[in-house]
């Protein structure tokens, strides 16, 4: 059963359904070049078919390592960069208690590591680790991308002087490329435990392979329900390209249609700090998928209510160039109620017995009602709870969604050329060998 909805009702004041229908001829193209897998970036569409795929067996076999690394470690660093720990982050926050690291936990405590080069973050991190049992999941198909390599490298190092060099390889797990690569290289003579990054899957949407199986079955939480969820939603969009039927085409042809009447920055924004990693890998599917040829929707997140008190302004009346998309979950996972207090001090009796859940969504359709009528089209999608399969069937169809989106704007979306432009220039600050000549060329720019 597909659980999500897509309301675009308060669109319709900005653009006409006409404008969105107009987009069903390159749909229609769009997503057999997608199924039949015709169009750009095709050798990398295996994410299409992945919830199909995987096994059961493949499913025990995550849960069974998952287990065994729980009895010996309360504390597991997730080594990994972008693609490669934003989607198990975005389901493991999603579902977490909030304040996890504070609570008597069953499941090891994740920690993530390699997605900065901060010099104090490595070195408080390395304060935690020195008095916690831990073990290391390094995730990188090439096993040279600077922040995590840096990361592994130091991590590494402290794990062997803790554990001894022999007993610490039984605390790395290695998520990489099947065949080549430094960490495959590292991973078969060490003996590291490894899993097989597929060649076709690009990291962004890598969420549902071992990349963020793994931790995810390691936070505790049910990766057959997450599956389970995206095979469902897979299933739903392969039954038709209609846009009044499908809701991944209709939310690509809305976002074109909007893009073409001039708004050109996405906010997505959510109710509920779970969510705030699950919007970080959004704003990293659409922006690394989309952002090319001077090209693309600038994907940006909020966090309601909390960003109304330092972003709401702008939003309600700043350059009417954005559109937004509510994230919206239906029910909380549990009841609070506003107490009743005597003398009212703080004028809030007129809520009293309501529930927290109750006012957040008044907040929420209060806010997208201020917003519309400040001219800010609102597309709204709601899931009825945060939960694996709900998770699984949010995660598939934006991936969905993506890839329509980018062919209608005439990009390659399962590619990202420009990345390498800041790692050249660090490259050649760094006078990595090889980049002598850019060193030089750089030096110069700096001093003129």
């Amino acid at each position: 059963m597909i659980n999500l909805k897509l309301d675009i009702d308060r669109v319709l004041d900005f653009i006409t359904m006409n404008d969105i229908n107009a987009f069903q001829p390159q749909m229609d193209l769009h997503y057999t070049s997608l199924l039949e897998k015709t169009g750009k970036g095709n050798e990398f569409l295996g994410w299409l078919n992945i919830p199909q795929k995987t096994t059961e067996h493949f499913i025990n076999k995550v849960k069974f390592d998952a287990e065994d690394l729980k009895k010996k470690v309360k504390v597991v660093v997730v080594i990994g960069i972008g693609g490669s720990y934003l989607g198990s982050r975005a389901v493991i926050d999603a579902l977490n208690h909030n304040f996890s690291s504070l609570q008597e936990r069953e499941n090891p405590y994740i920690i993530y590591a390699g997605n900065n080069l901060s010099e104090d973050y490595m070195a408080d991190l390395l304060d935690v680790l020195d008095k916690h049992e831990y073990s290391i999941i390094v995730i990188s198909k090439s096993g040279t991308t600077t922040e995590p390599a840096v990361a592994f490298r130091i991590i590494k190092n402290h794990l062997e002087n803790k554990y001894g060099e022999q007993s610490a390889k039984h605390h790395i797990i290695a998520i990489t490329d099947a065949t080549k690569g430094a960490l495959r290289k590292l991973a078969g003579k060490e003996g590291y435990l490894s899993y097989k990054i597929p060649d076709d899957v690009g990291g962004r949407y890598s969420v549902l392979t071992c990349v963020g199986l793994v931790p995810i079955a390691i936070a505790g939480f049910d990766i057959k329900k997450l599956i389970t969820g995206a095979k469902e939603m897979q299933k739903f969009l392969a039954s038709t390209s209609s846009i009044k039927e499908n809701p991944a085409v209709m939310y690509a042809a809305v976002r074109n249609a909007l893009y073409k009447k001039g708004k050109t920055i996405e906010v997505l924004a959510n109710y509920s700090p779970n969510l705030y990693y699950l919007t970080e890998w959004w704003k990293q599917l659409f922006g690394e998928s989309e952002g090319k040829e001077n090209k693309g929707i600038l994907p940006v997140g909020m966090n309601f209510t909390a960003d109304l008190h330092s972003l709401g302004q702008y939003m309600q009346e700043g350059l009417r160039n954005i559109f937004e998309t509510v994230l919206s979950v239906e029910n909380s996972k549990r009841e609070l109620f506003i107490p009743m207090l005597e003398n009212n001090s703080d004028e809030l009796n007129y809520i009293a017995g309501k529930g927290l859940q109750h006012i957040n969504k008044m907040a929420e359709a209060g806010t997208m009602l201020a917003h519309v009528e400040g001219k800010i089209p609102n597309i709204h999608i709601s899931i009825p709870q945060l939960d694996e399969e709900n998770l699984g069937q949010l995660i598939y169809f934006f991936e969905f969604s993506c890839a329509l989106s980018g062919y209608t704007l005439g990009v390659n979306p399962f590619d990202q050329p420009g990345v390498e432009a800041y790692k050249n220039n660090m490259f050649a600050l760094l006078e990595k060998p090889g980049f002598e000549k850019q060193a030089e060329e750089i030096k110069k720019k700096l001093r003129s």
